[in-house]
C-alpha cells in the first residue's frame, strides 16, 4: 500500500484539519493508497527550515516580535494558533519581500525576451480563483446569516462555536492572497508591464500582510464584511479575466469597466458599515476598525485616479480623435455607408493583432 502525504493546509475546503492533522479511516476498502495529513506546523518547516545559517532560527526571531505585537495589538486569539502560516509572521513578510523583488528584476529579466502566452495555465488559474472565491462567499454568507450576526457591530467571540465556520473561511480568504501574487507574474511573463501600475503593487502586498495580522487579532466578528464583498467581486473579476485569455471571447466581454465600478462600491460600503461599529460599538477593537477605513480611504482614492485615467481620458480622446478626423474631411457618407481611411488602417490593426 502506497503513502501519499498530504498537507493540510491544502485540503479544500476543510482548514480546520490546519491544526491538527488527521488520518483517512480504512482506505483500503475504496481501492485507494493511504492519505496521511501532514500537521501545518511540520509542513510549515519543510518549506521554510527553522534554523537558518549560522544557527538563525526562525523562531526565536519571531518571538523576539511578539512582546512588539502584544503591546500594540494585545494578545493573540488562541483559535488558530498552529494554523498553516499564522503563527510566525516571517513567511508572511519573506512572501511579500519576494514578490516585490519579482516586481523590480522581472520586467528587466524580460526586457530582451519573448513574451510567454500563457493561455491555457491562464484559463485553469482564473477558473481556479473564480470557483474559490465563489465558495467563501456563499460560506460567508451562508455563516452569517445561520449565526445572526449583527451588521451594526460583532464581536469576535459573540456566536460561540459558529465563530469557528467564519474563521475557517477567511484563512483561505487569507491564503488566496498568497495565490493572487500569480497576477503580477503573468503580467511580467507576457510582458504586460503596463498593467504593473501603483495600485496593483500596493494592493497585492498590502492585503497578505493585513490579512495575517487579522486572523492573528481579529479572525471573525465584524473581518467578515470587507471580505464577503471582495469575494464577490473577485468572482466577477477572475471570470472576466479567464474568459479574456480566450481570444474568441473577446468581442463579447463588456464589464470590465463596471468591475472597477464595483470595487469602488464595495470600498464605499465597507466604509459605512465599519463606521456602524464606531457609532454602535460592541466588543470589537475600536482600533481595527479605524484602520480599516484608513485603508479603504487609501484603495478609494488609488482606485479612483485608476478609473479616470483608464476610462475617462481615453474615452476624452476618441472624442476628440473623431472630431478632429470630421474636420479634416476625411470621413465621406456615400449612400448611407462611413468609409475613412482610420477606418481601413483599423481593419488592418485588427487582423494583425496577436491570437493569445
Amino acid at each position: 500500500m502506497n503513502t501519499v502525504v498530504i498537507p493540510g493546509a491544502f485540503l479544500f475546503p476543510s482548514p480546520r484539519c490546519l491544526a491538527a492533522g488527521a488520518s483517512l479511516r480504512h482506505p483500503s476498502r475504496l481501492g485507494l493508497p493511504r492519505v496521511l495529513l501532514l500537521p501545518p506546523r511540520r509542513f510549515s518547516e519543510l518549506l521554510l527550515p527553522p534554523v537558518g545559517p549560522r544557527g538563525f532560527k526562525m523562531e526565536n526571531f519571531d518571538a523576539s516580535l511578539s512582546p512588539y505585537f502584544r503591546a500594540l495589538l494585545g494578545p493573540r486569539d488562541t483559535r488558530v494558533k498552529g494554523w498553516f502560516l499564522l503563527d510566525n509572521y516571517i513567511p508572511t513578510f519573506i512572501c511579500t519581500a519576494i514578490y516585490l523583488l519579482v516586481v523590480w528584476l522581472g520586467p528587466k529579466y524580460m526586457k530582451t525576451r519573448q513574451p510567454f502566452s500563457c493561455r491555457g495555465i491562464l484559463v485553469v488559474y482564473n477558473l481556479g480563483l473564480t470557483l474559490l472565491s465563489l465558495f467563501m462567499f456563499y460560506e460567508l454568507v451562508t455563516g452569517v446569516w445561520e449565526n445572526n450576526y449583527n451588521f451594526f457591530c460583532q464581536g469576535t467571540r459573540s456566536a460561540g462555536e459558529a465563530d469557528m465556520k467564519i474563521i475557517e473561511v477567511l484563512w483561505w480568504y487569507y491564503f488566496s492572497k498568497l495565490i493572487e501574487f500569480m497576477d503580477t507574474f503573468f503580467f511580467i511573463l507576457r510582458k504586460n508591464n503596463h498593467q504593473i501600475t501603483v495600485l496593483h503593487v500596493y494592493h497585492h502586498a498590502t492585503m497578505l500582510n493585513i490579512w495575517w495580522f487579522v486572523m492573528n487579532w481579529v479572525p471573525c466578528g465584524h473581518s467578515y464584511f470587507g471580505a464577503t464583498l471582495n469575494s464577490f467581486i473577485h468572482v466577477l473579476m477572475y471570470s472576466y479575466y479567464g474568459l479574456s485569455s480566450i481570444p474568441s471571447m473577446r468581442p463579447y466581454l463588456w464589464w470590465k469597466k463596471y468591475i472597477t465600478q464595483g470595487q469602488l462600491l464595495q470600498f464605499v460600503l465597507t466604509i459605512i458599515q465599519t463606521s456602524c461599529g464606531v457609532i454602535w460599538p460592541c466588543t470589537f477593537p475600536l482600533g481595527w476598525l479605524y484602520f480599516q477605513i484608513g485603508y479603504m480611504i487609501s484603495l478609494i482614492a488609488l482606485f479612483t485616479n485608476f478609473y479616470i485615467q483608464t476610462y475617462n481620458k481615453k474615452s476624452a480622446s476618441r472624442r476628440k480623435e473623431r472630431l478632429r478626423e470630421h474636420q479634416n474631411g476625411s470621413v465621406a457618407a456615400v449612400n448611407g455607408h462611413t468609409t475613412s481611411f482610420s477606418s481601413l488602417e483599423n481593419n488592418v490593426k485588427l487582423r494583425k493583432q496577436r491570437k493569445d
